[in-house]
């Protein structure tokens, strides 16, 4: 079924089709009779604002965490990321305005962070964590406050669901959206765009490998890349494209692109790109003089550490605008040998198609939790980078499992600036010769009642001693093997005819037999692999088989 649904967006209406109810999940009744679905958070634009988000997130961060865990602001940086509930409560019937709207705002889920583990590194236990960038801390946070939710629901108290049309099944309750918060650009696909400086200052070509305009998050784990291959591709996507881009003064500029298309193709084309993406940088560097824009001249792209996966097109790597191709998936840089993490830019790309519960707490859930909103923090940022990294490469797929869709998800950016991004803290020593470094630990913090905060370094709870390693203590409670242990208490505590149909095989033991048995969310991941993401980086089956 079809319908249509009004979002009030900046004081103007939009119209647009969704199906049953899962992203405008409110009804209102018009004075006509006709009934519209409403999605409160959007609707309530008025009541929240991107700087708000952000300052909220940095107030949390500043009196909920402790000191343990975050960097030395003499020395040391790191990147913040979280999850905001935003609750609205309709005070009367009728159309939604923000005149009749209370909105609350809670953050409910945090993580710092900017390290990533080897491959090396990796343990068939479960009980380390892979990926330590803030947004996947953040993620693995609101996993484990989901969890905790639905054992509420489960034992009938106060939650953020409401029961499901099918046995076990529970949906996120109408009034309740999510909206994702992140100080800085996520590396990977969102962070290659145009560095652009005035016409009438001198232009320096940015070589080799030490780009001033890495993306932070990346930056960390800069000086440890793995061995490379350092082969200037040859074969490269020819066909380029001219897109416009809006710059931080609200001028405008064109870009040359490669054509994604082409590169998904994985259609390989002999040339000389490095010339043609000189003489088209020469094209875009002149005034147009019909429209009396001046074009600032592009100088280099911002870069990041994240590498193209095996199988898909690689970088060029010339000097400038041609050092990156675009719309490729990329994998994380390791710290001396290579990581299977992909982006995090990958990474919401598919959460906003798959949602950020994942697929255990699938088993539970009549539809995705899905994000509203993401937004970020002052830092290098191109609107346009963000829309194709997160919501365009996936938008064309087709043919998902009932209740999984393409979201377009709300993509803005706020003005205020973490206070320990890379940015910052070098705004501050700008007199200082002591090298800025990425704080080693990171931090996980959920809106549970039971030990929400945890701080992490290497993978591992911080002070972890070699010996150690392996123990319960080691572990972090947002890492695998103990969110699945969280996830198993929630099963038993349910009893056998009020469980989901997925989850009464008798069959289930390990990690990898729970994620498997949640049917549908394999196939939308099938769907969205075959579609979209063909080169996704899966982590074997081995390190999956724990319980």
């Amino acid at each position: 079924m079809r319908f249509r649904s009004w979002l009030l967006e900046s004081g103007a209406e939009k119209c647009h089709a969704e199906q049953d109810g899962r992203v405008c999940r409110d009804l209102f009744n018009c004075c006509d009779g006709i009934q519209f679905y409403v999605e409160p958070a959007l609707a309530s634009r008025a009541m929240w604002s991107a700087d708000e988000i952000a300052g909220l997130c940095y107030l949390h961060y500043r009196t909920r965490l402790p000191k343990q865990g975050k960097p030395d602001p003499n020395r040391e940086w790191t990147s913040l990321a979280a999850v905001v509930k935003v609750e609205s409560a309709a005070q009367t019937e009728g159309l939604v305005s923000p005149g009749n709207l209370q909105v609350t705002k809670e953050v409910v889920a945090m993580g710092t962070g900017t390290k990533c583990i080897g491959q090396n590194k990796m343990r068939k236990t479960g009980d380390i964590l892979n990926d330590s960038h803030a947004e996947i801390v953040a993620r693995r946070s609101f996993q484990r406050y989901l969890l905790h939710q639905l054992w509420l629901a489960a034992s009938r108290q106060q939650c953020i669901f409401s029961p499901g049309t099918e046995t076990g099944k529970w949906k996120l309750k109408p009034n309740v959206v999510f909206i994702f918060f992140s100080s800085h650009t996520p590396c990977g696909d969102a962070s290659i765009f145009p560095i652009s400086e005035p016409e009438n200052q001198l232009s320096k070509l940015v070589t080799g490998g030490h780009a001033g305009g890495q993306s932070a998050e990346c930056r960390s784990n800069h000086n440890h890349l793995c061995a490379e291959d350092k082969r200037k591709s040859g074969k490269m996507a020819s066909n380029h494209i001219l897109k416009r881009m809006k710059t931080y003064d609200g001028g405008c500029f064109s870009i040359i692109t490669e054509d994604l298309a082409v590169q998904h193709e994985s259609v390989k084309l002999q040339g000389n790109t490095s010339q043609k993406s000189c003489e088209r940088s020469a094209e875009m560097q002149t005034a147009n003089k019909e429209t009396g824009l001046v074009r600032p001249k592009l100088v280099d792209v911002h870069r990041t550490g994240a590498k193209c996966v095996p199988g898909e097109l690689g970088d060029a790597r010339t000097p400038g605008l041609g050092y990156h191709s675009v719309g490729l998936l990329r994998v994380k840089p390791g710290r001396g040998d290579r990581t299977c993490s992909m982006s995090c830019s990958d990474k919401l790309a598919r959460w906003n198609v798959l949602g950020c519960q994942g697929a255990l707490l699938m088993h539970f859930l009549q539809y995705p939790v899905y994000l509203s909103a993401v937004i970020v923090g002052k830092c290098p940022y191109s609107q346009e980078a963000m829309r194709r990294a997160v919501i365009e490469r996936c938008q064309h797929i087709s043919s998902l499992p009932d209740g999984f869709l393409t979201q377009e998800v709300k993509l803005l950016q706020s003005d205020l600036q973490f206070e320990h991004s890379h940015q910052a803290i070098q705004e501050v020593q700008t007199n200082s010769k002591t090298k800025l470094v990425p704080c080693s630990a990171a931090i996980s913090w959920s809106a549970v009642p039971e030990q929400p905060l945890d701080v992490t370094s290497d993978g591992f709870r911080q002070g972890t001693t070699k010996k150690g390693i392996g123990s319960h203590q080691s572990r972090s409670k947002i890492c695998k093997v103990e969110l699945f242990h969280q996830f198993q208490k929630l099963v038993t505590s349910i009893s056998r005819e009020d469980l989901p149909d997925t989850l009464r095989m008798k069959t289930l033991k390990t990690y990898w037999d729970y994620k498997e048995a949640a049917l549908n969310y394999q196939e939308a991941w099938r769907v969205l692999r075959s579609q979209a993401l063909l080169g996704w980086v899966k982590n074997a089956k081995e390190y999956l088989h724990f319980t």
